[in-house]
């Protein structure tokens, strides 16, 4: 009886453990995204205003996007990498959530992933009444 009492505890553990620390490393991962794509509209805000002035052309300053999206990272407390093709600005942001309930088996942490890509775009084109 005893035995069998402790393998249920200790399955009711692990399947809390599970519970808990799943829906809070999905809850990280969310939060990762989420931050990728504020840094990534931050960097899409990096306008080319010399070219705009001159031809009307909406485009990204490369150097400038790359900066914002990574002094928007470091403002939150966020690692990630920032890359900036044409004119779109791409974010992955990497986070760690370290195991509440896991961790007595061995679980330490779990690495989330983010992923957020944003364009410099003009407004409202054609308003209909």
């Amino acid at each position: 009886m005893t035995a069998f009492v402790l393998a249920l505890l200790i399955g009711l553990l692990a399947l809390a453990g599970l519970s808990l620390d799943g829906g809070l490393a999905l809850a990280s991962k969310v939060r990762a995204g989420g931050q990728a794509e504020s840094a990534a509209r931050a960097g899409a805000q990096a306008l080319d205003l010399a070219t705009y002035r001159a031809t009307g052309t909406v485009r990204i300053d490369p150097v400038r996007a790359r900066d914002l999206a990574q002094q928007y990272l470091a403002s939150i407390g966020a690692t990630g990498t920032v890359q900036v093709a044409g004119d779109v600005v791409t974010v992955e942001v990497t986070a760690a959530y370290r195991t509440q309930l896991l961790s007595l088996v061995g679980i330490n942490d779990i690495h989330t992933h983010g992923r957020g890509a944003a364009h410099p775009q003009r407004g409202v084109s054609s308003v209909e009444p």
